[in-house]
């Protein structure tokens, strides 16, 4: 969720003193831009995975803290909701087997979190949303005792004067309900990609991103069920858009942009979406620090920005950018935010292979498909994915309306294959977790396909039950990990 801050209320002034700050720090962000002041020699990719707790019965536990305290691993931290965890995995360069790096400390960290937080209650699963969640979890009560969590939520409701309202119609069933807190944002918990880029490639890598975000969800849908309602395959995606939107009707019809959003244009520059971000969206948290950034940059220090990224880090881009300091050096990266988390550790690592290798194959492509394609088409691209997940049909340059997975046999696959050979993955690796991708496609099955026909065939039960056995069901396979197209329905 980002930064930590401390509970408290904002003046007048600091709202005023804040922005100057925010456009303080953008100028010097631009400057560091021009005097190529990043670190880029040799680019990291990284993984966040965000995870759910349960009890025995396949309800949710509402025991991060005590879980933290079991698990005792500072790569776990807490997350917006009592029934959240994320596990942050260490950067690594994936030409020196970064992917089988990711995927062993992912088992061995995962293994040993369920081992220690079973002990107070609490399982681990990676699901986009707990289907078990009822509308009484939905509460301020709910929230993770991180008072920046409930001081983000008030902020979003005073923003928004009113209660949140989620209204998401399936093909059979549809979700109208209200919410007095952000808790229903704590529903969607998600996969986190990291790929590290030069000032100069940051653009490529993010249209490229964009371009490609609607197959990537289609292949992974994984969040069918919300509040006891079977809805979209990948209800996350209208869930969050709508859970942290802090826009009234009115602000809607004014055409007030969403903080959840795809965006609206190709970039040119990573400024673009900095600057963007400071001039349509009010500070929810201004929180201003001591730092005077343009003294530290020129002393010849890297001034951490923290209002911009604070900012930054309340704007909620499906792909978005991320400015950091490591080691004193700062760099970028574009953060692919768009998956569900699940089902399994395999099914996990064969994402990121499909996303790493193919966002380098296009960003690198001497014709960028993003000059084939209108912006529109990738933003609606992206929602009829997450409503039909594998079987959804999206428009491509040059072909036209096409079944996602045929694209992906025919097509991506291939340019994935020679993104990973760029990155210096071996084939061993590319091909195994390639593999997996493809078999999905042969198959038709993703944890969402999966967890719709392993319900339909308890229709006859009454549907939380439903919903809880087909969870322990899911829990159980989880842990084998084999991927989800080799599951017995």
């Amino acid at each position: 969720m980002g930064e930590d801050v401390e509970q408290q209320e904002f003046s007048r002034s600091d709202r005023t003193q804040h922005r100057e700050k925010v456009r303080r720090c953008l100028d010097v962000f631009a400057r560091m831009l021009r005097e190529s002041r990043f670190d880029t020699d040799d680019p990291m990719t990284g993984l966040e995975v965000e995870l759910n707790l349960v009890d025995e019965l396949g309800d949710p536990a509402l025991k991060n803290d005590e879980a933290l305290e079991a698990i005792a691993d500072p790569d776990f931290v807490t997350e917006l909701g009592q029934f959240n965890l994320e596990i942050n995995v260490p950067p690594a360069k994936l030409r020196e087997g970064g992917l089988t790096a990711f995927e062993e400390r992912l088992r061995s960290s995962l293994n040993h979190a369920e081992e220690k937080s079973s002990q107070v209650g609490a399982h681990l699963v990676m699901i986009g949303i707990l289907p078990t969640l009822a509308e009484g979890h939905m509460s301020v009560a709910s929230l993770s005792r991180n008072p920046r969590y409930r001081l983000l939520s008030e902020q979003i409701l005073d923003a928004r004067g009113e209660d949140i309202t989620l209204s998401i119609a399936g093909d059979e069933e549809r979700l109208r309900t209200t919410a007095d807190s952000i808790v229903p944002e704590a529903a969607c918990t998600s996969t986190q990609f990291h790929v590290q880029t030069s000032p100069d490639q940051f653009a490529a890598y993010w249209n490229a991103s964009q371009a490609i975000a609607a197959v990537q969800l289609a292949l992974a849908a994984n969040s069918p069920y919300l509040l006891g309602r079977q809805l979209w395959r990948e209800t996350r995606i209208p869930l969050f858009e709508q859970a942290t939107d802090t826009r009234s009707e009115e602000l809607k019809a004014q055409g007030v942009r969403p903080r959840v959003w795809f965006g609206e244009r190709w970039i040119t520059s990573v400024f673009d979406l900095f600057e963007e971000n400071v001039r349509y969206f009010p500070a929810l948290l201004p929180v201003l620090e001591e730092e005077d950034p343009l003294e530290v940059l020129e002393s010849g220090g890297t001034p951490q920005l923290a209002e911009l990224r604070l900012h930054n880090g309340t704007v909620y881009r499906w792909n978005r950018p991320v400015y950091d300091v490591v080691d004193d050096l700062p760099h970028l990266r574009v953060e692919n935010r768009l998956l569900a988390s699940g089902p399994t550790v395999a099914d996990t690592m064969a994402n990121a292979a499909f996303y790493f290798g193919l966002v380098r194959r296009l960003a690198e492509s001497p014709r960028p498909l993003w000059s084939q394609m209108s912006f529109s088409a990738a933003e609606e691209n992206l929602h009829v994915a997450a409503r039909e997940g594998i079987e959804a049909q999206v428009y491509w340059p040059g072909v036209g309306q096409v079944r996602a997975t045929e694209l992906v046999l025919r097509r991506l696959l291939p340019l994935a294959k020679e993104g990973l050979d760029d990155w210096g993955v071996s084939a061993e690796e590319s091909d195994r977790l390639l593999g997996i991708i493809e078999q999905r496609c042969l198959t038709g099955t993703n944890g969402a396909e999966w967890f719709v026909r392993r319900m339909a065939r308890r229709a006859d039960m009454e549907r939380f039950d439903a919903l809880r056995a087909t969870l322990l069901d899911y829990r159980e396979r989880m842990h084998s990990n084999e991927p989800v197209h080799a599951w017995d329905e």
